[in-house]
């Protein structure tokens, strides 16, 4: 298949959490076909609930920095599903897509399997598949859902690590956070060492008694020294380190990172060129306009604070779209008293699964409504001032598309 015929297919076997089959079967028939490409490579498997996305990203920024030849697998993507797979700090081309694609969805067909390989296993046994390919010497792979049953845990890590557990797919999980955490440590493996980031008091006492059974030597985040700390809106310095993610959240997680990389042997200096699109980014200035993917509680907690430490004395405008398959309640509140100004649209997914913008301006009981995310900017963009700022959160359809509009525009349309 081509690219566009591949990225299609995966499409069609549906949203990858709503149809998701919990299990390691299938993925490991699969890479057996391959080969077992991820025994290539020395692997880092990162799992947790918030801030993994930004902690794979920084300790492949310090592999990178240190000479490393790496990959990164995280999910999900923004714009195009390549975003995916990253060597050495780049998407992997189409070509590389569809070839890694082909491959797998090949072997899928010669074996007797169940059912076919899901979006998610499909694409983690390409990533897998690319990273011997292209003699990757370390693979950042994040965890997709959970831990235990998640496809990727079919990695044989050199180190885990599990950064802050919180509410998050309770369907899949379980409702209360010791079931969460006990999803989360199934990727702890005898032997390995691992890095825990601070964590709830719920979930502490479960990864310690897993880590405990297993004889894994546990580095906490707790133990790192934080010394002159020093935060501004667009990221944090401290302990001789530069953090170039914004939010208070974001010193946390680049102490997990700094805790992993020395943990590989590799100076932690490097994650000052770690970047993490659509999680508290900055895309203009004058206004500000940030895009932030805060679609759980804990992120949208985060988000919060962010605004009120470094805007709260300027007006904001706040762009909101949200999966009608999504319990947007408990975000909503919190991400709404943050805004002077609500503006709610309903973003291009997959499946037409986007809550109509009425809905969520019945349940603010306040704001304006657009069609698209393009009238949604339009909208704001012809009201506000230079001194406000605009927030573009909720889905991460919605953040990816935003993020697609202002790569391709400028400001002057508006």
């Amino acid at each position: 298949m081509t690219y566009p015929e591949s990225v299609q297919f995966l499409y069609a076997l549906g949203n990858e959490v709503k149809t998701i089959k919990l299990g390691l079967d299938r993925i490991r028939a699969i890479l057996e076909a391959l080969g077992n490409p991820q025994r290539a490579y020395r692997v880092v498997h990162v799992a947790g609930t918030n801030g993994k996305g930004s902690v794979c990203a920084m300790i492949d920024a310090g592999l990178r920095a240190a000479g490393v030849r790496s990959g990164l697998f995280t999910s999900p993507h923004l714009i195009e599903p390549t975003e995916r797979i990253q060597i050495d700090g780049m998407p992997v081309s189409r070509e590389d897509f569809e070839a890694a694609f082909n491959a797998v969805h090949n072997a899928a067909a010669r074996l007797d399997l169940d059912a076919h390989p899901t979006y998610f296993e499909t694409v983690t046994a390409m990533a897998l598949w690319l990273f011997r390919e292209h003699d990757v010497e370390t693979a950042v792979v994040e965890v997709g859902l959970g831990g235990r049953l998640d496809a990727t845990n079919i990695v044989e890590p050199a180190l885990t690590v599990i950064t802050p557990i919180d509410y998050d797919h309770q369907v899949y999980l379980g409702n209360t956070l010791e079931l969460i955490a006990g999803e989360k440590a199934g990727i702890l493996k005898a032997g390995v060492p691992a890095v825990f980031s601070k964590q709830r008091p719920e979930a502490t006492p479960v990864l310690t008694a897993r880590a405990s059974e297993l004889g894994i030597r546990v580095t906490r985040a707790e133990e790192f020294e934080v010394r002159d700390l020093a935060l501004d809106s667009r990221g944090s310095r401290f302990s001789g380190l530069t953090c170039p993610l914004a939010g208070e959240h974001q010193v946390d997680n680049a102490v997990t990172a700094a805790q992993a990389l020395i943990a590989l042997g590799v100076p932690p200096e490097g994650i000052e060129e770690a970047r993490w699109p659509g999680r508290i980014e900055h895309v203009t200035p004058n206004p500000d306009t940030i895009l932030d993917g805060a679609h759980n509680p804990a992120g949208a907690r985060a988000l919060v604070r962010y605004l009120q430490r470094f805007y709260g004395h300027r007006k904001v405008w706040m762009i909101f779209g949200a999966m009608r398959d999504k319990d947007v309640k408990e975000v909503a509140e919190l991400l709404f008293e943050a805004a002077d100004e609500l503006v709610f649209t309903a973003p291009t997914a997959p499946g037409n699964r986007a809550l109509e913008p009425e809905a969520l301006r019945e349940m603010a009981g306040r704001g304006h409504t657009e069609p698209t995310v393009a009238a949604a900017v339009e909208h704001v963009f012809k009201h506000l001032s230079a001194e406000d700022v605009v927030v573009i959160t909720g889905s991460l359809y919605l953040v990816g598309e935003a993020r697609a509009l202002f790569l391709t525009t400028t400001l002057g349309r508006w």
